[in-house]
């Protein structure tokens, strides 16, 4: 899945300072792999200035290697690592999206790295490694995830009488009835196809997107438990004007909140910082909290997006790359990401890194309740647009039963699945 680091805006309230907090990478002099030279590909925007240069030079200084970042583009990404990864020399480390990685996995493109999990891994976070995990084996060291708020705007809550924020979903609601009525503003904007927001609400009611049938992955779309997902979805897009058949990036919707008759968006932290982009003034009014479940102590569930860590199969460095690894995921640098970029670590003793970030902070909380789509290399094929998920979703919006609207989209997710890898 595409993302970008939650922005650095005045907002966001970021702090640069790099902390060690546990345990750290150790402080050796070099491992005896000097004039080695080690090629990590990261994507763009996700190695802070500050953590690259610390991660950097605890590697040289504990191997005696050097560390070669190339940074890579999400366009067209998926089909550059296939290819890197069929390759006599692909690069040695290489940042893959939680979500791709069952793919390359099955590939056979990535290395085993359960020796990694037994000694650096015990405490990484249940829903996070699940991504790094193919056929029971650890394919993948889970690098940060990021996850959807309610992002709202202070001044129409204000305006609305509304005082703290929502810590149920039926305060939540109660919330944005009360804008409705004591205010002009729109209460929330939620375009009918506002796909991840819907597989947070599915994941929240344990409602698995496919199902096996004689062998096969087959849409689970139609169950009941995906019905009532929908059905919440309907309610909370019942507060909107956004147009039922787009979805969040047409148009922006941080855009949109950015024009300050919006009460609240649900979006990734970053999308702060392009309301404030758009429109300055609004920054003094943003707030955030985390989405609000049933009760207080269970947060709505949420999709993760995210990033693991892999190191190449065909790599000549299975040594060293763990090395890396291992100073890279180690409770310093993990911390450092965290608190310079504004993402969520891997391991919920370091959350507290992200104090001090609003948008992050409201992030956390519901990590370990969160999930991610199917974990197997066919579910790919279904995200691709025309997104059939989608239309499933308009159409319910449009009135049609959710039985039906789950009919006419589920042949087409089965010819998906059945597609080879």
């Amino acid at each position: 899945m595409k993302r970008r680091l939650m922005a650095a805006t005045a907002t966001a309230a970021l702090l640069t300072a790099v902390t060690a907090c546990g345990s750290g990478p150790a402080e050796s002099a070099a491992d005896g792999f000097e004039g080695q030279t080690l090629t990590l590909w990261a994507m763009d925007g996700s190695t802070p200035k500050q953590w690259e240069k610390d991660v950097r030079a605890a590697f040289e200084k504990k191997t005696g290697a050097k560390l070669k970042l190339e940074v890579q583009q999400w366009n067209g990404i998926q089909q550059k690592i296939t290819t890197a990864l069929s390759e006599s020399e692909p690069p040695d480390v290489i940042e893959v999206g939680n979500t791709q990685t069952p793919a390359y996995a099955k590939t056979g493109g990535l290395a085993d790295l359960g020796d990694l999990r037994k000694s650096i891994g015990a405490d990484w976070t249940e829903s996070v490694n699940k991504s790094a995990v193919y056929g029971g084996k650890q394919y993948a060291a889970p690098w940060y995830t990021v996850n959807r708020t309610v992002i709202y705007n202070k001044r129409i809550w204000a305006e609305a009488g509304l005082k703290g924020t929502p810590r149920t979903r039926a305060e939540f609601f109660d919330a944005l009835d009360a804008i409705e009525k004591k205010t002009d503003a729109e209460p929330l904007y939620l375009p009918g196809q506002n796909w991840y927001f819907f597989d947070g609400l599915l994941i929240g009611k344990d409602a698995g997107l496919v199902r096996k049938q004689g062998g096969k992955w087959v849409s689970n779309l139609s169950a009941p438990e995906a019905g009532e997902a929908m059905k919440l979805y309907a309610k909370y897009a019942s507060y909107s004007d956004a147009p039922k058949d787009k979805d969040e990036a047409t148009p922006q919707q941080a855009e949109v909140f950015a024009k300050g008759k919006t009460g609240a968006f649900i979006g990734l932290g970053w999308e702060a910082g392009t309301a404030v982009e758009a429109n300055p003034k609004i920054e003094k009014d943003i707030g955030y909290f985390t989405i609000p479940g049933e009760s207080p102590d269970k947060p709505e569930g949420v999709f993760l997006g995210g990033s693991n860590l892999a190191v190449a199969a065909g790599s000549e460095k299975q040594e060293l790359a763990r090395e890396f690894l291992k100073i890279a995921l180690s409770d310093e640098f993990e911390g450092a990401l965290a608190k310079e970029g504004g993402v969520i670590p891997n391991k919920a003793s370091l959350q507290k890194q992200v104090e001090g970030n609003p948008a992050a902070e409201a992030a956390a909380p519901a990590v370990a309740g969160g999930g991610l789509t199917p974990l197997i290399p066919q579910w790919a094929a279904v995200e691709n647009p025309p997104n059939p998920v989608k239309r499933y979703m308009t159409a319910v919006l449009k009135g049609t039963p959710h039985a039906e609207a789950a009919e006419s989209v589920e042949q087409e997710i089965n010819k998906r699945l059945s597609q080879e890898q």
